[in-house]
């Protein structure tokens, strides 16, 4: 799979200082993801997403835990994102919170002891003429869109360090295992997608009791389940690959 976390180009540390007049249209887009095949998702997220995505775990399980992302697929050739049109739209109904947060994102310390809230300047949905939301009001304050930004960022970084809990314990488990998803075109075109995991049901099937009733009790069952299903979505995958390939 490809790209995963490089849709920021040029996150720089937000400030009243170098951003006062800066705004945020709303009219930016999604084109700035239309090369991805793949994006990552927190557990929150997984219900929502995989009524209309495969959701896998994307990357090499054998590197550990740190190289493994919740994703969900959103298209079968590398640099080709199925949901993105060619005005930038996103014709999905679900968008997932990673490209919601965008142009925002926050950048961790040396040490971890804390976060600093950047901004992507090369997003084309920046503006200086006043145009949009504004981030910082005239005093270099931070307006009420910046606010709701933080919090949904804040909020988004809270859920990407439980999710991360969730894949060390599958990973400590040794549930994933290395898959991959092959489609046939109308036209007789074959695609291989790899790159990703899966749970498998057979390791599921044998974990102790004691280990599967806490699984159960904490939720996780309920999200491996959720995983699961959302391959069936595949198909759906394959019909908007015909559709874009038929132009």
């Amino acid at each position: 799979m490809s790209k995963q976390l490089m849709i920021y180009a040029n996150a720089v540390p937000l400030s009243a200082d170098d951003h006062r007049n800066l705004s945020v249209r709303q009219d930016g887009g999604y084109g700035f993801s239309s090369d991805l095949n793949s994006v990552p998702l927190v557990l929150a997220e997984f219900e929502k997403a995989a009524a209309e995505y495969p959701v896998v775990f994307a990357g090499d399980v054998t590197a550990g835990a740190w190289a493994i992302t919740p994703a969900a697929i959103v298209g079968l050739r590398d640099g080709e994102n199925l949901f993105v049109d060619g005005n930038g739209a996103w014709s999905g109904r679900y968008i997932p919170a990673f490209l919601r947060r965008y142009p925002f994102v926050f950048a961790e310390s040396p040490d971890q002891s804390s976060l600093t809230l950047c901004i992507d300047t090369t997003y084309q949905g920046l503006d200086t003429t006043g145009k949009g939301e504004r981030l910082f009001d005239t005093a270099g304050n931070r307006t009420q869109f910046l606010e709701s930004t933080l919090r949904f960022t804040s909020d988004y970084q809270t859920q990407h360090a439980v999710t991360r809990a969730f894949i060390e314990r599958l990973v400590d488990l040794d549930l994933l295992e290395p898959a991959t998803a092959n489609a046939t075109l109308a036209d007789g075109n074959q695609l291989t997608l790899g790159g990703f995991s899966r749970v498998s049901t057979e390791k599921l099937a044998q974990l102790p009791d004691a280990t599967a009733l806490d699984m159960f009790r904490n939720g996780m069952l309920a999200l491996i389940q959720i995983h699961l299903q959302s391959m069936h979505q595949m198909p759906a995958l394959l019909a908007r690959a015909e559709s874009r390939a038929a132009g």
